[in-house]
């Protein structure tokens, strides 16, 4: 394999597909939210991207099966725009790899139609918030009003969204494709499903899906109680000091 490919696992037909695309990043927020979206709407995979650019590494599974690292995509058909969910184990290794897994992807979705790019990230803070705020990006003024009344914050001009969230969108500006990327505020360093799921409420709003939060609400408190105790062993222990009969002092 000398370059990235799309390979089918079945063939389906969409009606023009809103691509939403959460990859690993900043505390996994991307990730986690569309992994979440896939087990919730029960999409069924149709494709995976294979590529030479993605680290020499062969993932063991439950039932002891090895397979390569990849990304995946998934479709959930519905009335209107039906949706297709990216996941995956990794972005690339190189600049070069970033922009030709982001440049097959594009090609794919051109091929299925795509409609609109919704793409997912996390936003590196460096601090724990409890609720965390949700910031965008968009390549038009129409969506940013728009998301703005789905609680999304279009307030940080200046940043620079790194990876496959903001290729993807500047990319499929260029291909004739809008499109929206979400960005969890999060630690950055850690696992963060709070963050995915303060982005995944805005992205009800803007698809009308209707998710059960049980699970991500069960790993934030998971992470909750992690933090606290990694917090008290980072503390050093407050020592009493014995007292001392300093009366010979004058």
């Amino acid at each position: 394999m000398r370059e990235a490919r799309i390979i089918k696992t079945a063939r389906v037909k969409l009606n023009k597909p809103i691509l939403i695309a959460g990859l690993p990043g900043q505390g996994l927020v991307g990730k986690v939210a569309v992994d979440h979206l896939i087990k919730e709407t029960k999409a069924k995979k149709f494709a995976e991207l294979l590529s030479p650019h993605f680290p020499p590494i062969v993932v063991v599974q439950k039932d002891g099966i090895a397979r390569m690292i990849k990304n995946e995509f998934y479709f959930l058909k519905r009335k209107g725009n039906d949706i297709v969910f990216m996941t995956g184990d990794h972005q690339g290794l190189t600049v070069e790899s970033f922009y030709e897994h982001a440049g097959k992807t594009l090609d794919f979705a051109k091929e299925m139609g795509a409609s609109f790019l919704l793409t997912l990230g996390g936003l590196p803070l460096r601090k724990i918030s409890k609720a965390p705020k949700v910031y965008g990006a968009a390549t038009d003024a129409k969506l940013i009003r728009k998301y703005s009344d789905y609680g999304v914050s279009f307030s940080r001009p200046g940043d620079q969204i790194v990876g496959a969230a903001g290729l993807l969108l500047g990319l499929g500006k260029l291909e004739g494709i809008d499109g929206v990327c979400l960005m969890g505020e999060t630690h950055g360093t850690y696992i963060d499903p709070n963050s995915a799921k303060a982005v995944l409420k805005a992205v009800e709003k803007a698809t009308g899906l209707k998710l059960n939060y049980k699970e991500l609400d069960a790993r934030s408190k998971k992470m909750q109680k992690m933090f606290e105790k990694m917090k008290g062993l980072q503390q050093p222990p407050q020592m009493e000091m014995p007292k001392q009969d300093l009366s010979y002092i004058r």
